[in-house]
Protein backbone atom coordinates (compact mmCIF):
# COMPACT_ATOMS: atom_id res chain seq x y z
CA UNK A 1 0.00 0.00 0.00
CA UNK A 2 1.38 3.48 -0.80
CA UNK A 3 1.86 6.11 2.28
CA UNK A 4 0.41 9.20 0.56
CA UNK A 5 0.54 11.12 3.67
CA UNK A 6 2.47 14.41 3.23
CA UNK A 7 3.96 16.28 6.18
CA UNK A 8 5.47 20.33 5.35
CA UNK A 9 7.86 21.12 7.70
CA UNK A 10 7.42 24.96 8.81
CA UNK A 11 10.73 25.41 10.03
CA UNK A 12 13.36 28.37 9.90
CA UNK A 13 16.27 26.01 10.72
CA UNK A 14 18.24 24.19 9.11
CA UNK A 15 17.45 20.92 8.88
CA UNK A 16 19.52 18.87 6.32
CA UNK A 17 23.06 19.61 7.13
CA UNK A 18 24.21 16.36 6.75
CA UNK A 19 23.31 12.70 5.01
CA UNK A 20 22.53 11.50 8.24
CA UNK A 21 19.73 14.40 9.00
CA UNK A 22 17.83 13.24 6.52
CA UNK A 23 17.37 9.90 8.02
CA UNK A 24 16.41 11.75 11.53
CA UNK A 25 13.31 13.14 9.44
CA UNK A 26 12.28 10.09 8.10
CA UNK A 27 12.12 8.95 11.67
CA UNK A 28 10.86 11.82 13.25
CA UNK A 29 7.75 11.75 10.49
CA UNK A 30 4.99 9.31 10.14
CA UNK A 31 4.85 9.73 6.16
CA UNK A 32 6.73 8.74 3.18
CA UNK A 33 6.79 12.47 1.60
CA UNK A 34 8.21 15.71 3.03
CA UNK A 35 8.12 19.38 2.14
CA UNK A 36 10.74 21.29 3.06
CA UNK A 37 11.93 24.66 2.45
CA UNK A 38 15.31 25.89 0.58
CA UNK A 39 16.00 27.85 4.07
CA UNK A 40 16.42 24.32 5.46
CA UNK A 41 18.86 22.75 3.83
CA UNK A 42 22.58 23.39 4.32
CA UNK A 43 24.17 25.88 1.50
CA UNK A 44 26.59 23.22 1.13
CA UNK A 45 24.12 20.71 -0.02
CA UNK A 46 24.24 22.80 -3.36
CA UNK A 47 28.34 22.51 -3.41
CA UNK A 48 28.23 18.81 -4.79
CA UNK A 49 31.22 18.26 -4.22
CA UNK A 50 30.93 17.62 -0.68
CA UNK A 51 28.47 14.53 -1.62
CA UNK A 52 26.01 15.50 0.95
CA UNK A 53 23.09 15.83 -1.60
CA UNK A 54 24.15 12.71 -3.26
CA UNK A 55 24.25 10.89 0.10
CA UNK A 56 20.72 12.68 0.82
CA UNK A 57 19.42 11.63 -2.88
CA UNK A 58 21.03 7.96 -2.25
CA UNK A 59 18.85 7.47 1.27
CA UNK A 60 16.03 8.74 -0.14
CA UNK A 61 15.67 6.33 -2.60
CA UNK A 62 16.91 3.24 -0.07
CA UNK A 63 14.16 4.13 2.10
CA UNK A 64 11.66 4.76 0.04
CA UNK A 65 10.77 8.54 0.71
CA UNK A 66 10.54 12.06 -0.96
CA UNK A 67 11.20 15.29 -0.10
CA UNK A 68 9.92 18.15 -2.04
CA UNK A 69 12.62 21.57 -1.85
CA UNK A 70 10.61 24.69 -2.11
CA UNK A 71 12.31 27.59 -3.04
CA UNK A 72 13.79 29.75 -5.63
CA UNK A 73 16.53 27.87 -7.94
CA UNK A 74 16.77 30.10 -10.52
CA UNK A 75 19.55 32.13 -9.02
CA UNK A 76 21.79 28.81 -8.89
CA UNK A 77 24.86 29.62 -11.12
CA UNK A 78 26.34 26.11 -11.15
CA UNK A 79 25.56 24.82 -13.98
CA UNK A 80 26.40 21.14 -12.61
CA UNK A 81 23.85 21.99 -9.55
CA UNK A 82 21.26 22.75 -12.48
CA UNK A 83 21.68 19.57 -14.01
CA UNK A 84 21.47 17.50 -10.48
CA UNK A 85 18.19 19.87 -9.89
CA UNK A 86 16.91 18.95 -13.43
CA UNK A 87 17.67 14.82 -12.99
CA UNK A 88 16.33 14.83 -9.07
CA UNK A 89 13.22 16.21 -10.69
CA UNK A 90 13.33 13.35 -13.01
CA UNK A 91 13.66 10.52 -10.70
CA UNK A 92 10.79 11.08 -8.41
CA UNK A 93 12.75 11.26 -4.90
CA UNK A 94 13.69 14.21 -4.18
CA UNK A 95 12.43 17.67 -5.86
CA UNK A 96 13.10 20.97 -5.96
CA UNK A 97 9.67 23.48 -6.78
CA UNK A 98 8.93 27.10 -6.43
CA UNK A 99 5.13 26.57 -3.87
CA UNK A 100 4.42 23.87 -1.80
CA UNK A 101 1.13 23.73 -4.10
CA UNK A 102 3.29 22.67 -6.64
CA UNK A 103 5.17 19.96 -4.50
CA UNK A 104 1.85 18.37 -3.36
CA UNK A 105 0.84 18.51 -6.62
CA UNK A 106 4.96 16.70 -7.65
CA UNK A 107 4.53 14.42 -4.78
CA UNK A 108 0.89 12.88 -5.56
CA UNK A 109 2.20 12.55 -9.41
CA UNK A 110 5.02 9.64 -8.34
CA UNK A 111 2.97 8.11 -5.94
CA UNK A 112 0.82 7.17 -8.45
CA UNK A 113 3.53 5.48 -10.49
CA UNK A 114 4.78 1.98 -9.78
CA UNK A 115 8.09 1.96 -8.35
Amino acid sequence: MLNTAVAEIDSHEILIANGSDVLGLIYAYDADNLILHQRNIAPEFFDLSTGIAGEVAQKLVNYRRRIAVVGDFSEIGSQSVRDFIYESNSRGNIFFVASPEEAKAKIFSQVTKPR
